[in-house]
């Protein structure tokens, strides 16, 4: 595994109008689509397993399995969704690449939708982001004008037309299933599997839903090949990520790195720590993993290696944060966004949320009492795996991984403010001002 920074899908983000057809062709955009289409559609998904590309939206399941998954029997039409609903606290990496480069995006889709045998693609996108659904319409016009959508994509019979859809801001619609829902027409709530996705999925057909920089990593695996992209990372979790940080580092951004690289190197890559402090905990992969702390600066950041330390990669959202912040008040803000995105279908994430918001206000405040924590962890217990999506699991894994690291900190909640052992505006990244007008 190498140390170093590996700019594949960033490669181009300091170009000159870097989004454009044009630029992206100079780099050689489009030429593993042509190389793809002298593949039959099997030897494309061969490539991709062989390569060990694994699924970069969060659960890391190998993408090539998946594409196999299809039903090629099925007379239904074969559909592939991109999710672009990024939504989870801390995680920010899909949408900077969807501004800077669509268009290997738009190539990746192209070849995994010939690799599937589909001939509608989807790229479900946020509401909210209007600048990034423009530039992504903007290349996807581009590519329909340049021959490499639409029908008889480069004169070798393939047709394929691609649709960016907007959602309506539900963090839910991040879900696959619920995403699914949504594109439909319908209010997004998860569906109960099976059928899953592959067999029953969009408008009851094969369908595959892929996280936008899983596709987006496509094109380089083909045109450079699988073993170059096993070259990198580690001999589970292969090839290369963006890793996003953000909060109390110097330079916090978006770093494309191998898989294993670790959280020290990324802050060093970062400028390091806010000046004059030191680090007290992180989420690996957004916040709705379990936190880890400073102990864990060295461990490799790959799949099996942060999962064996009790949490998850998933989208490689490193939140970091020094010894400034009160654990039990970013708790609180985390379950409150769950809160407020739970759909609604499942009684232990509607009820269980809000109740845990309620005890976590009292321990913020120093009015909780003996036993609360206790109490909390018990409702945590009944709201973790009995709902129909991971929303109620990845809020569990906040409090009960919070209480796990810093349970002095709620103990404390019990007499004293969190406010008053960590005051808010030493944690802040910008000035904060007080009733008075002070910073």
């Amino acid at each position: 595994m190498t140390d170093t920074l590996t700019p594949v899908l960033s490669a181009n983000w300091a170009d000159e109008r870097a989004w454009k057809i044009t630029n992206y062709e100079r780099r050689g955009g489009y030429q593993a689509l042509r190389k793809a289409l002298k593949m039959t559609p099997d030897e494309v998904i061969n490539e991709v397993k062989d390569s060990g590309l694994r699924g970069r939206g969060g659960a890391g399941f190998p993408t090539g399995m998946k594409w196999s998954f299809v039903p090629q029997d099925n007379p239904n039409p074969k559909y592939l969704v991109v999710n672009a609903d990024e939504s989870e606290p801390g995680t920010c990496k899909d949408i900077p690449l969807m501004m800077a480069n669509p268009h290997v995006l738009v190539e990746g889709i192209i070849i995994s939708a010939y690799a599937i045998r589909s001939k509608f693609a989807f790229i479900y996108i946020r509401g909210e982001v209007l600048h990034v659904i423009r530039r992504l319409q903007q290349a996807v016009r581009e590519a329909y004008s340049a021959g490499y959508l639409g029908k008889n994509i480069l004169g070798t019979g393939h047709d394929l037309d691609l649709v960016v859809h907007a959602g309506a801001g539900a963090y839910i619609c991040g879900e696959e299933t619920a995403l699914l829902d949504s594109l439909e027409g319908r209010r997004g709530q998860p569906r109960l599997r099976p059928p899953f996705p592959a067999v029953a999925g969009l408008y009851a057909s094969p369908t595959v839903v892929n996280n936008v920089e899983s596709i987006a990593s496509v094109p380089a695996i083909i045109d450079k090949g699988a073993g170059w992209f096993q070259s990198m990372g580690t001999e589970k979790s292969k090839g290369h990520g963006i890793f996003s940080l953000s909060g109390h580092v110097a330079k916090p951004g978006q770093f494309e790195a191998p898989l294993g690289i670790t959280l020290r190197q990324l802050i060093d890559l970062a400028g390091g720590m806010r000046d004059g402090h030191e680090l007290k905990f992180f989420t690996p992969g957004g916040s709705s993993t379990q936190i880890l702390t400073s102990e864990h600066l060295d461990m490799p950041l790959d799949f099996e290696s942060v999962m064996s330390a009790g949490s998850l990669l998933g989208t490689r959202a490193l939140q970091i944060f020094d010894e400034t912040t009160s654990v039990v008040r970013t708790t609180l803000r985390w379950i409150e966004f769950y809160k407020h995105e739970s759909c609604g279908k499942c009684t232990p994430c509607r009820e269980g949320n809000w109740w845990l918001v309620q005890m976590l206000k009292k321990f913020e405040a120093g009015q909780a009492e003996e036993g609360d924590i206790e109490k909390m962890l018990d409702v945590s217990e009944n709201i973790g795996g009995r709902s129909f999506c991971a929303l109620a699991d990845g809020a569990v894994a906040c409090v009960q991984s919070a209480v796990k690291e810093f349970r002095s900190e709620f103990e404390a909640g019990y007499h004293t403010p969190a406010w008053e052992l960590f005051p808010y505006a030493k944690s802040a990244l910008f000035p904060v001002k007080t009733a008075g007008g002070h910073a």
